[in-house]
């Protein structure tokens, strides 16, 4: 597929742009939120649409994607307490719990204790997890990069310094409305 890639310096000449334009002379302000909200409806949309790739992966093989994350946190990191594992996929106490007990019925994963707490337990890839991952992972990472296969590989390096600084200022506002 020829395509050309995109330059994240300059803006596409658009009717919307225009849009944009005229109102920002009405008042800097509406502009710059409805960019904002431009880029959140963009970003949701590309994230939904690359995610219904990675769901039909792993849905082949029996597993949900929160399952999937897990058994691949523990594939590469190693045996992680529940607590780094909740951090490391994004969900509740309760759902990693939830999500680890779902895994230990399918033999995938194992709870080991914590030889320093007695409190706290590490989540395991059982033999049969680690020889899962060993087969699935492999095709799951083509599948995303196919995915993503839109930008260059150049693109995909600036999208992602771009998406972690945005992350990163977004992660140190206190949640609010925006009005104070």
């Amino acid at each position: 597929m020829k395509r050309t890639p995109v330059t994240l310096d300059r803006p596409a000449k658009t009717r919307s742009t225009t849009r944009s334009a005229s109102r920002a002379r009405a008042g800097e302000g509406a502009a710059e939120e409805e960019t904002a909200l431009k880029l959140w409806v963009v970003l949701s949309r590309a994230q939904a649409a690359v995610a219904r790739h990675a769901e039909a992966d792993v849905a082949r093989h029996g597993l949900t994607i929160a399952e999937f994350a897990i058994l691949e946190a523990l594939y590469h990191r190693g045996p992680l307490l529940l607590g780094e594992l909740q951090r490391k996929i994004l969900v509740s106490s309760g759902g990693v719990t939830y999500l680890v007990d779902r895994l230990e019925a399918k033999g995938l994963v194992e709870r080991q204790e914590c030889p320093e707490d007695r409190r706290a337990r590490f989540a395991a890839l059982t033999p049969a997890g680690k020889a899962l991952l060993g087969r699935i992972f492999p095709e799951h990472a083509r599948g995303i990069a196919r995915a993503l296969g839109g930008l260059t590989e150049t693109e995909q390096a600036q999208a992602t310094a771009l998406l972690r600084t945005l992350g990163r200022a977004a992660a140190e506002l206190p949640p609010g409305d925006g009005t104070k």
